[in-house]
């Protein structure tokens, strides 16, 4: 817990800390950016783009939830020096591939593989040492910078990757990752990460530790059904994100230019969201806010599929909402879940929500490749967004979803009066 000393220098330490894994989040962003604009030339395959997507997804739902058991054991610090280190050198050796003109699409799928493992490591030891270092009442506006951040990586990396491709070896575009890396660790080499209480008897097993966590999981009423949203919108939106280039290239007949003004105004519209949560903190029901913007989603998605080849402005406006809904969802359930999950069990059980959230796009991805090759790009986004809309509507009209957090604020009530 933070002490009166603490908390006020927790503004310095925290934002040092974020400010340098910003450097590093752009980095990646461009980085990635870069990636798939190069599988998409390479191959021109809706297939090939979905093997990428499911390379990132495949670790959070097999390593995920170990991960998290371990970083609940482990210096939440080191773990994230440790994950940068790493990322950045696969980053080295994919940047040697390329430099000696021998790197293949198999090279790449492998690397954003690992990319993937090793963060799922690191985005828990970041959200769980975010409880610690942040007092209870900024979680919200906190929750809102990170998605304005992850918008404004995209306004930057998304046109500064394209130039960079135009104008650049792909080994030169993948050393913009290393040196982001370093301005992530320094940091955390000289600043303090709190770490929760852990008593000194022996540690349970890690498959007992991931029971704890699945137990409190089940235990908070309505968490599991909202999980299940998640997994169905992760199922049918997610290889809608994975298709975009292809969709700019066969439908909008656009470059990479195209395709880097879309990405960026997505981001935009994740900076404008992230601002807006940022100063605003929140409503009182932020479930309200997650279906909400689950709705604006859906909306946009589905739109996305009948805009015609010589509308591309309504296209990019679209991808702006995307954007902008993303980033109110992204940032009001993760500030729920800070506030609401003890300290001690953070990572083991935001992994298992990530594990749960994404456990069906692999599904999704398979599907929608083949499907895209043989019946155009622009079919899925229909099969993704309409049914999601019926789903969020429905979501929407119960009463238990709706008042997620009452259920919340009498459980801790129940536990405060049992500690009396």
């Amino acid at each position: 817990m933070l002490t009166s000393g603490e908390m006020t220098s927790w503004k310095r330490n925290f934002f040092t800390i974020w400010g340098g894994q910003s450097f590093s989040l752009v980095g990646s962003a461009l980085v990635q950016f870069a990636l798939v604009w190069w599988l998409t030339v390479e191959t021109g395959s809706a297939t090939v783009l979905a093997l990428g997507t499911l390379m990132g997804v495949l670790p959070q739902i097999l390593i995920a939830p170990w991960a998290g058991a371990y970083v609940d054991r482990w210096n939440r610090r080191r773990t994230m020096i440790a994950a940068d280190s790493v990322i950045s050198l696969m980053a080295l050796l994919l940047m040697l591939a390329f430099l000696a003109g021998s790197a293949e699409v198999w090279m790449v799928l492998l690397i954003m593989f690992g990319r993937a493992t090793v963060s799922g490591f690191h985005w828990p030891a970041m959200q769980a040492a975010t409880s610690l270092m942040v007092p209870e009442r900024h979680l919200g506006r906190i929750g809102g910078l990170n998605q304005a951040m992850f918008g404004l990586s995209s306004v930057i990396a998304a046109p500064a990757g394209a130039v960079m491709i135009a104008l650049f070896p792909m080994w030169a575009v993948l050393s913009v990752d290393l040196m982001t890396a370093v301005i992530a660790i320094v940091p955390l080499l000289f600043i303090p990460v709190p770490e929760p209480e852990r008593d000194g008897e022996r540690k349970p097993s890690l498959m007992n530790e991931m029971k704890e966590g699945l137990a409190f999981l089940k235990s908070w009423r309505g968490a599991l059904s909202i999980i299940v949203l998640f997994m169905i919108a992760n199922l049918l939106l997610s290889p809608a994100f994975s298709l975009l280039p292809l969709l700019v290239i066969d439908h909008f007949q656009g470059g990479a230019g195209e395709y880097a003004a879309m990405d960026a105004l997505a981001g935009i519209g994740m900076l404008i969201g992230g601002v807006l949560l940022g100063v605003w903190g929140g409503g009182k029901r932020k479930m309200v806010t997650m279906l909400v913007s689950t709705m604006v989603l859906s909306l946009a998605v589905a739109a996305l599929g009948i805009v015609p080849a010589d509308l591309l402005l309504l296209a990019f406006g679209l991808s702006a909402a995307i954007g902008l809904s993303i980033s109110l969802l992204n940032g009001s359930m993760m500030a729920m879940m800070q506030a609401s999950v003890p300290f001690a069990m953070q990572g083991r059980v935001f992994a298992l929500i990530s594990a749960g959230a994404t456990a069906m796009m692999p599904a999704g991805l398979l599907m929608a490749g083949p499907l895209a090759d043989t019946f155009g790009v622009r079919i899925w986004y229909l099969v993704a967004g309409v049914p999601m809309i019926f789903l969020t509507l429905a979501y929407s009209t119960s009463r238990s979803v709706v008042r997620f957090e009452d259920q919340i604020m009498k459980g801790s009530a129940k536990d405060a009066q049992k500690k009396q």
